[in-house]
């Protein structure tokens, strides 16, 4: 499928530079460009190769410092100080179906930075993005452990809100959607958006009315400070925490008083490792074990962006598909799955594609990094989130 090594003089004029078959950008960080023949045309594809046992590497999620915001992966990995990146999840990008209601900019999956966790999953009627392959949902992620390991995992919200009547289940951390008759909770992490998003739509279907039965409390210092009927905005205080109840949920916390004692607790749990991760990111796998996932579809080709991981994790693959006119046609997720199988993945993980879809990457005497590929779009689009490589070599 591949056809063809990285392509020296022929590179996008954004690249500033060609880059030879597997040029050492870093210590344990090789970069190179190749074509690849598909059904619908030529795709140009961009590819970082990251060393994760090279003590001198890491990555860690590249973010704006809060959910609710998008900057481009350029900013975003230099405000960082980011060797390379590429850009992320999937994002509430438009709202054109709730009349007066903003898009917070938010990615749809769950999200963990340097260890922490910023956000939990919406619900999988929730989401934008196209179709996911059968067996998947919103809660799948790719990340790296403190093993230093990348895999495919699933990272779902466990929490509890503690009431003088009570324990609580808590639905949502800092997402853009709550579940239906659920209690979510936003903190400082979230950004000064509004949460009237968190109460659109169903757990079935995104476009669906603006729920009219809610109820949001703030909670600072362990106790309720002040309540409201309807969803607030505004930068969050770092002691403070809001919580937003929709139909049951809403009717739970109007039980509420100021001055009430609350204890609200949160974590995202891991399904199948046991190691914790340092970072983490929303998505949906295409490849697991060596096989392409059943029902990806084989007729749709766009620009992509996918992750994926070989030699037991202990490798990265980061590629990003050129969207220069020549190379638009792209490759379908299919085809995506089976070119990451034959550079050697054993598991892939498609990111968000179109005009997000980008690789930026810092040459050792550059002040900053330089966009790779041809944003599909004309310019960088500003996204929630991306994958930053880091080096200390």
């Amino acid at each position: 499928m591949l056809s063809g090594a990285a392509l020296a003089g022929a590179a996008p004029a954004a690249a500033r530079g060609a880059a030879p078959a597997g040029k050492r950008i870093a210590p344990g960080v090789t970069y190179r460009q190749f074509d690849i023949d598909t059904a619908a045309g030529t795709a140009r594809a961009h590819l970082l190769t990251v060393d994760l046992a090279d003590p001198h590497v890491r990555v860690d999620l590249l973010h704006p410092g809060v959910v609710a915001a998008r900057a481009t992966v350029s900013r975003l990995a230099d405000a960082a100080g980011a060797l390379a990146g590429v850009n992320g999840d999937f994002f509430d990008i438009t709202e054109t179906q709730h009349p007066g209601v903003e898009a917070t900019g938010a990615a749809v999956g769950p999200a963990v930075a340097a260890g922490q966790a910023l956000k939990a999953a919406v619900p999988k009627g929730q989401r934008f993005g196209p179709a996911l392959p059968p067996g998947t949902n919103t809660l799948d992620v790719f990340g790296v452990g403190t093993d230093r390991r990348a895999r495919l995992d699933r990272l779902s919200l466990s929490g509890a809100v503690g009431t003088p009547e009570g324990q609580l289940p808590l639905k949502g951390l800092n997402q853009y959607a709550l579940p239906v008759n659920s209690v979510g909770a936003f903190t400082a992490r979230w950004g000064s958006a509004s949460r009237v998003r968190a109460v659109c739509g169903t757990d079935t279907q995104r476009s669906a009315p603006c729920s009219d039965d809610t109820y949001e409390v703030k909670v600072r210092g362990g106790r309720v400070v002040s309540a409201s009927d309807a969803p607030g905005s505004g930068t969050i205080p770092a002691d403070t925490t809001v919580l937003l109840g929709r139909e049951d949920g809403a009717r739970q916390l109007r039980e509420l008083s100021v001055g009430d004692p609350v204890d609200v607790t949160h974590s995202l749990v891991a399904a199948s490792s046991g190691v914790p991760y340092t970072f983490a990111i929303g998505g949906f796998p295409v490849l697991r074990g060596g096989t392409p996932l059943s029902g990806l579809d084989d007729v749709t080709s766009a620009v992509r962006t996918v992750v994926g991981a070989k030699d037991d994790g202990r490798k990265l693959l980061l590629l990003a598909l050129d969207g220069a006119p020549a190379y638009r046609t792209g490759l379908t997720v299919a085809e995506e799955a089976d070119t990451m199988r034959s550079l050697g993945a054993s598991d892939a993980f498609n990111l968000d594609g179109g005009g997000s879809s980008e690789m930026v990457t810092r040459d050792t005497d550059a002040t900053g990094v330089s966009v790779r590929n041809h944003p599909s779009g004309g310019a960088e689009r500003p996204v929630p989130n991306g994958i930053g490589v880091f080096s200390a070599g």
